[in-house]
């Protein structure tokens, strides 16, 4: 099942064309009806496989667009997770607008949401309803935790995740917790819902039939931790996580900016030293382990500091070379030109109505034999109504 455009579009942007190669997910047409990050980043990423996705907003928009943003007339965030997709306003709550999303259904073969639980059943939208009229549509739904439980109702976001599944604990300092921000559980969320929705695919090329996939920020979480969530018969709930592997690995003060290295492997360990001019901590047996470099960290970690204050962070970087691991601390801004990112195609400008162009993260998977079309701009509210059918402009949903 897949969507034909209009042969000529109004404009440029009211129906960009995938121009380039074919992607895996060519053919295949996605039905976004999410918000925020998790399923609609998920739906970018089967938009970036070349995927013909249809971000469905009510009439009010994401509520992604009215957060704050230094571009004007624009969201920095919903541009970023919402690319390579066409976009139309339905009021589900309209009977017109859910017979719109009805026919639009009949003929995907993904639906994403994410809907609290009994919500898309008061719309009339969840799966044994969208099931009946289309038994190949592989129906995603995107929740805070899960389907059943004492917390099945409530809204998850990805900060309130990271506080109740012991994230805020690791990332910070005793006795404070940390948040990590750039909204971790979000982002892994969304590549649950892609490799969800692309593992149904896949299975229906042989069943014939779609079925519900569920994507949870709790298991998001739980799943982004399962090397420390390993407790064994007897153990103790509060032992350490094993985790940090301590010692000299982490963020330390240069000369001129932050570096962050790891050195935990002996040879690793022995060109740190040797770089550093600290060989004599190398030929220490005290120190000739990791287990050993964290226990007396408070010894080694003073000496290292001393040495790297000699020269600034890229100084240090360029020497380390390959031989330790280690990277300068940047802002994201400079990922914009960094060779490496230009090196491997990463960013692209992007043409859009409003501001002309702006540069943009393009495929995260890279396919050899497909690699997938040219992105094009996440879509202005209601920018396909034309095209997709006639817009239901009716109450907020």
């Amino acid at each position: 099942m897949t969507m034909t455009s209009p042969s000529q579009p109004a404009s440029a942007f009211d129906n960009p064309a995938r121009e380039g190669p074919r992607g895996p997910l060519s053919g295949v047409r996605v039905l976004d009806l999410s918000a925020y990050i998790a399923g609609p980043y998920g739906c970018t990423l089967l938009a970036d496989q070349g995927a013909d996705v249809i971000k469905v907003e009510p009439p009010a928009g994401d509520n992604l667009r009215a957060y704050p943003s230094t571009l004007e007339g624009e969201n920095r965030a919903f541009l970023g997770v919402n690319r390579s997709k066409r976009g139309v306003v339905l009021d589900l709550k309209s009977e017109a607008g859910r017979a719109r999303l009805l026919a639009l259904a009949a003929e995907a073969d993904a639906l994403v949401h994410n809907f609290r639980p009994g919500v898309a059943e008061r719309l009339g939208i969840d799966h044994p309803d969208l099931e009946a009229i289309n038994p190949r549509l592989i129906y995603c739904a995107v929740t805070g935790y899960g389907e059943q439980g004492p917390l099945r109702g409530k809204a998850g976001y990805d900060q309130v995740l990271q506080a109740m599944t012991g994230m805020c604990v690791l990332q910070g300092k005793p006795p404070l917790p940390e948040l990590t921000y750039g909204s971790p559980v979000d982002y892994y969320a969304a590549a649950l819902v892609a490799a969800g929705v692309a593992s149904a695919l896949f299975e229906r090329e042989r069943s014939g039939k779609g079925q519900y996939v569920g994507v949870s920020l709790l298991r998001s979480a739980l799943t982004m931790q399962s090397a420390r969530l390993v407790q064994a018969d007897g153990e103790a709930h509060d032992i350490a996580r094993d985790m940090r592997s301590g010692g000299i690995t982490g963020l330390h003060p240069t000369g001129d900016g932050y570096l962050y290295l790891s050195a935990n492997t002996p040879r690793f360990w022995q060109a740190l030293c040797e770089l550093t001019g600290l060989d004599a901590l190398a030929a220490n047996p005290r120190y000739d382990t990791v287990r050993k470099r964290a226990k007396h960290a408070a010894e080694l970690v003073p000496a290292l500091r001393e040495a790297l204050a000699a020269r600034s962070a890229i100084e240090w970087e360029r020497l380390f070379g390959d031989a330790v691991p280690c990277s300068a601390v940047r802002h994201i801004e400079e990922m914009f030109d960094h060779p490496q990112v230009r090196a491997e195609d990463m960013v692209a400008a992007i043409p859009h109505p409003a501001l002309g162009h702006y540069r943009g993260v393009t495929r995260a998977i890279k396919f050899a034999r497909t690699p997938g079309p040219e992105p094009f701009a996440a879509p202005m509210l209601g920018q396909h109504d034309d095209t997709l059918g006639a817009p239901d402009k009716g109450k907020e949903q």
